[in-house]
């Protein structure tokens, strides 16, 4: 007999999958224990837990699992044989319609004469000193959200973006988004954006120590970090940054305001959840489902409980987000369950972290 975390290692489900496929009759432990509820699984069962692992990563509708696991082991394997083709059928044809409404999308872009997405970096040189504390602190509140993606380099980077005195470093994996903002000496002139690549973001994190103010200078496409008599300089990335200003533009939510240290307790010990895709490196992330009560306490919905309202976000995601907040108290804002979920600081409403919301597996 296999524990239930056994189970979850040699076939590739995670345990939350396999309590959710318990409860859906698609895979049905061997035995559960009366009193403590645990569920143990009989050596025949890998294999069909191996082969749903498979089927749930090629996306495969629920109604028809249950008819593949049911038909596998039969003698007569035409009923398997046509389901497998006929999704396999219905995922080509939706790659097809892709494929043409992607073809029609890049028409567009090519046709198009006023990009969507922010300017690049302005011309001309610009000098901002700027404090070093708030600039150390604006990076360390948007590092966590910088993607490692190689197919999006334009997102390889944090942005700076300068505009009416102030500067705004942002940073995106697709998942999360954190915005911050740090004070300059109220420079004048046009807007200047440009994508500092991770490495030169990491140097100029480094030499934000004892000085009280540093200065950055922008000059075309090259940007210098000022710290006394060291500097960290480089070229920034030539690409466009999307128009973040957009994707922040949130309908108001409800607010819940949550001490930070039990609320991290919480999410690292409460219950989690798997989403209904894997993550990009085939791993199913565990999620955290969050709800919020009529007295707005926030609290961690486990198996079987779930609420017309509750929020799942990746669990090591919001834990990063609170981490970054730098804060004993932040405030959570909850729009539906399909808006991101804004990790915001009591006192700086310039300072935030969004969390895409994730589908779950039920």
């Amino acid at each position: 007999m296999r524990s239930i975390g056994e189970m979850a290692r040699d076939s590739g489900l995670g345990v939350s999958a396999l309590r959710f496929y318990d409860r859906a009759g698609v895979l049905v432990p061997a035995r559960v224990d009366p009193v403590s509820g645990y569920r143990w699984y009989g050596a025949g069962q890998l294999g069909e837990a191996r082969l749903l692992a498979r089927l749930r990563r090629a996306g495969m509708p629920l109604a028809d699992v249950r008819l593949v696991l049911a038909g596998w082991s039969s003698a007569d394997a035409d009923l398997v044989r046509k389901l497998l083709q006929t999704h396999l059928r219905r995922l080509e044809i939706g790659l097809s319609d892709a494929r043409s409404e992607f073809s029609t999308l890049r028409a567009l872009l090519d046709r198009r004469e006023n990009p969507m997405s922010s300017p690049r970096t302005a011309t001309g040189t610009a000098r901002l000193p700027l404090p070093a504390s708030g600039l150390a602190a604006a990076l360390d509140a948007v590092r966590f959200a910088v993607s490692s993606d190689p197919e999006l380099p334009m997102l390889g980077g944090v942005l700076f973006d300068v505009e009416d005195g102030g500067l705004h470093v942002v940073a995106t994996d697709r998942y999360r988004m954190a915005v911050a903002r740090a004070d300059t000496a109220g420079r004048g002139g046009p807007r200047a954006q440009m994508i500092v690549p991770t490495p030169l973001v990491d140097a100029m994190r480094a030499l934000l120590g004892a000085e009280e103010s540093v200065e950055l200078a922008l000059d075309g496409a090259r940007v210098t970090l000022e710290a006394g008599d060291r500097q960290a300089a480089g070229q920034c990335l030539d690409h466009d940054f999307p128009d973040y200003r957009r994707l922040v533009r949130l309908p108001a939510g409800r607010r819940a305001l949550v001490d930070v240290p039990a609320f991290r307790k919480a999410v690292e010990t409460g219950p989690v959840r798997i989403g209904e895709a894997p993550s990009e490196d085939g791993v199913s992330p565990e999620l955290s489902v969050l709800r919020v009560a009529d007295d707005g306490t926030v609290s961690l919905s486990g198996d079987g409980d779930d609420g017309p309202n509750d929020v799942a976000v990746n669990r090591a995601f919001l834990l990063e987000a609170l981490a970054a907040g730098a804060r004993d108290r932040l405030v959570l804002e909850f729009g539906s369950p399909t808006a991101p979920l804004a990790v915001r600081r009591l006192d700086d409403e310039g300072t935030f972290s969004l969390l895409m919301p994730v589908r779950l597996e039920n």
